[in-house]
């Protein structure tokens, strides 16, 4: 980055099920807890990015959530918008509003997100499943969400041998790191093996029960500010050494490839940006709505060799104590995917471990790390390289 950007403060409701609270109203809670745990006034706040509420309620498109909330919060931001893309809609808005820091649009942007995950018992499941599946070639052939997943796992195991054993230690992974994490849905329960999570209720071949993320509500906030502002708030910011984005396809049948989707390309920017290469990467944040995600991420990252992603989670290196720590908040498969709010998860964790401040599951070694989220069909990419050091 030519004008250091970091991230100066962050802030997660506990994920749970909030029956009582329409979409909008955790963004509101999402607001108040943020300005509660950092010395931030709503006046500190120059710019404003969120996204829809709504996708629980009926698939709102509600492009006006910015508005609603810096009237709440009594501002006249200087930059603003309601912006979607998915699960990477958060890693996007982090990027957009380090471009509109760099070029003194703002010297501090908010980004923002709640979500309710959709109820499958009220068809949400169905209206996902439509949103995300192509209207003619694939929808009618009753496509829902977790087998067009099974289908990249799938083609994995084809190409490069990959056994359902080695996607279950993804998963068996992240619920370690998810036992460390009083937040997490899934802390004070048992620890995953892989025969637990093989003899859970099958769901689409090759994934079971704990192959899958965990639907729950929540949401987060992410201070974006020029380097100079940071400080004001944070002993240690994480600052935005490097980011890329790649956009490749709508339907995951127009897929190039189902073991290469973009997130390849989106890395190698975000590399050259920062000038690092994978080797100066201390620990990953991924996306994790199905166990397949982490293992063929880690390998278009360049964190381990191709075709190797599940030789990787078999060694136990991304486990506590690992040679290198891999979602170490306990990934949507185990701390919980909050729908519309799912993709600020990960880079939360990745900016408190940079900052020192993620408890008893802060890593010895965080000098770097790499947040990458996607959405759609993994079909829009981006990737965030955090550190210590602008």
């Amino acid at each position: 980055m030519q004008n250091p950007v970091a991230i100066a403060a962050v802030s997660e409701m506990k994920p749970g099920r909030y029956p009582d609270k329409s979409g909008y109203d955790l963004y509101l809670e999402v607001v108040r807890q943020f300005l509660a745990e950092w010395p931030i006034k709503p006046s500190d706040i120059q710019g404003l990015l969120a996204c829809p509420s709504g996708m629980a309620e009926g698939g709102s498109n509600d492009i006006f959530v910015h508005e609603q909330l810096y009237e709440e919060l009594g501002i006249q931001p200087l930059f603003a918008d309601t912006m979607n893309a998915g699960g990477s809609t958060y890693g996007l808005m982090v990027q957009r509003a380090a471009l509109a820091i760099e070029r003194g649009i703002a010297d501090s942007v908010l980004c923002v997100g709640a979500g309710k995950f959709p109820k499958v018992s009220t068809g949400g499941g169905e209206s996902m499943a439509r949103m995300v599946s192509h209207e003619i070639y694939e929808f009618p052939y009753g496509t829902f969400i977790p087998a067009l997943y099974a289908q990249v796992a799938s083609r994995h195991m084809f190409e490069y041998g990959t056994t359902p054993e080695q996607f279950a230690e993804v998963a068996v992974s992240s619920r370690a790191w998810a036992l460390k994490n009083p937040d997490a849905m899934m802390y004070g329960s048992e620890a995953l093996t892989v025969a637990k999570v093989r003899e859970s209720r099958p769901i689409a071949t090759p994934f079971h029960l704990y192959d899958c993320s965990i639907p729950v509500e929540g949401g987060a906030a992410v201070l974006v500010t020029s380097a100079a502002v940071a400080k004001r708030f944070s002993a240690q910011p994480a600052y935005l050494l490097g980011m890329g984005e790649y956009h490749s396809h709508r339907n995951i049948h127009q897929a190039p490839s189902l073991t290469d989707v973009g997130c390849r390309t989106a890395g190698e920017q975000a590399y050259r940006a920062a000038g690092l290469s994978p080797s100066d990467i201390d620990f990953a944040e991924i996306y994790d709505a199905f166990s397949v995600n982490p293992l063929v991420f880690m390998e278009d990252l360049g964190l381990c060799e191709k075709g190797k992603g599940g030789a990787f989670f078999e060694s136990g290196a991304s486990r506590p104590g690992g040679d290198f720590p891999v979602n170490t908040y306990g990934g949507l498969l185990s701390y919980g995917h909050t729908g519309d709010a799912s993709g600020m998860s990960m880079i939360v964790e990745g900016a408190r471990q940079i900052m020192g401040i993620a408890g008893e599951r802060q890593l010895h070694k965080a000098n770097a790390g790499i947040v990458h989220s996607y959405g759609g069909m993994m079909s829009e990419h981006s990737t965030l390289i955090l550190g210590r050091q602008a």
